[in-house]
């Protein structure tokens, strides 16, 4: 199957043949036609399996080829909601690309930005607006943009955002928009808070599951080192090592904990790189820049690097800390395995971490192998 087979129209088939894609993903050749045809969805899909493209595409065909209408300042057609500044960037992006030929115009609204340069884009009038919930609340309340003209909403990752504490935000956001816009709605997961949310915001969505019942991709190997509570850091150094040149992402469980991982890889010489909330955006721009050129090889990162992380080449996600809630295991071992590619994922496991283990085991399909660091 090819993508000229969904019902796209031909014009915005001659940029996804530059970027090399060639064959559609399953979420891709069940949601394209889908929303194409205008009908609400909610889909659930694994990490890495081209959910932005899937809406990205079809969206893109809706406003700009098959309804054009002149644009006008502040009042986007579009909406597109992600839960981190990384996502909104790395979706930008993509939209920019996918759109292309037919000169789209996208506006990308975060958190530490200048409000300046995102009020300038507005007024210059956007086709499609990228946003974090919390910056475009700040642009409505300055009255910099209305979203009485969107006519299909986005909500990406929307488990993560209802896991930030988005929800008032999406409410207050989704009552500003008119009811007769189309919703779509992704999730690696489908815990019973989003299907509420569907529920609530959405008329009569279409379900696509393209998971299998799995929130990870297969091409994913999960792994697990024992470790005394003390012990992680001499632990990962060694792993590291076993793996010179690698690209490899670490996660820990605070701002804190990250740093000083940071600090420790730093002084054995490993080449690493550290991104969280504290940080400038133009920092964590930069450590990210400098991770997918392979500037450094270590990314140490908060679960903040969950979500817009897209590096072609990620062999092994480590987990210093295991996270406290289960799911967030699917987001962040979803940065590895991607577009079919192998990826494997290692978790530095104390005693105390042995109760997380089990939740994490459960959303797995096959038992989490047991390791030993290399003599």
């Amino acid at each position: 199957m090819s993508f000229g087979t969904l019902g796209l129209s031909d014009i915005l088939l001659q940029p996804l043949a530059r970027l090399g894609y060639d064959t559609p993903t399953p979420v891709q050749t069940k949601a394209i036609p889908l929303v194409l045809r205008g009908g609400d969805l909610m889909a659930r899909a694994q990490t890495g399996t081209g959910k932005t493209a899937a809406f990205g595409l079809p969206m893109i065909d809706r406003l700009l080829v098959l309804s054009r209408q002149p644009r006008a300042a502040g009042a986007p057609r579009g909406l597109v909601l992600v839960p981190t500044r990384e996502l909104a960037m790395q979706v930008h992006q993509s939209l920019m690309q996918y759109g292309a030929s037919v000169q789209l115009q996208c506006a990308v609204l975060i958190g530490g930005a200048p409000m300046g340069r995102q009020k300038d884009a507005l007024r210059r009038g956007a086709d499609i607006v990228v946003a974090t919930p919390g910056r475009l609340i700040d642009h409505m309340e300055q009255r910099t943009i209305t979203l009485g003209r969107v006519e299909v909403l986005t909500l990406d990752e929307a488990d993560r955002m209802l896991d930030m504490g988005f929800l008032p935000a999406l409410r207050r956001i989704i009552a500003a928009t008119p009811k007769s816009r189309q919703t779509l709605l992704f999730s690696a997961t489908l815990p019973r808070e989003v299907t509420q949310l569907a529920a609530q915001f959405s008329r009569e969505a279409q379900q696509v599951d393209v998971s299998e019942g799995k929130g990870v991709a297969t091409t994913v190997t999960h792994g697990v080192r024992s470790v005394d509570a003390n012990g992680k850091a001499e632990a990962l150094t060694r792993m590291l090592r076993e793996a010179p040149g690698d690209q490899v992402l670490v996660f820990c469980k605070t701002k804190r904990r990250s740093d000083r991982v940071g600090k420790q890889l730093t002084g054995a010489g490993i080449r690493t790189a550290v991104i969280h909330g504290n940080k400038s955006q133009n920092a964590r721009n930069r450590a990210l820049s400098d991770f997918k050129s392979g500037r450094v090889n270590v990314l140490v990162a908060t679960d903040i690097a969950a979500r817009g992380l897209d590096i072609e080449q990620l062999p092994l996600v480590v987990n210093y800390d295991l996270p406290l809630v289960a799911e967030d295991y699917v987001h962040r071992v979803g940065r590895t395995g991607r577009a079919g590619r192998a990826g494997r994922a290692v978790s530095l496991v104390s005693a105390e971490d042995r109760g997380l283990l089990r939740a994490i085991q459960r959303l797995l399909p096959s038992p989490i192998q047991e390791e030993r660091a290399s003599a």
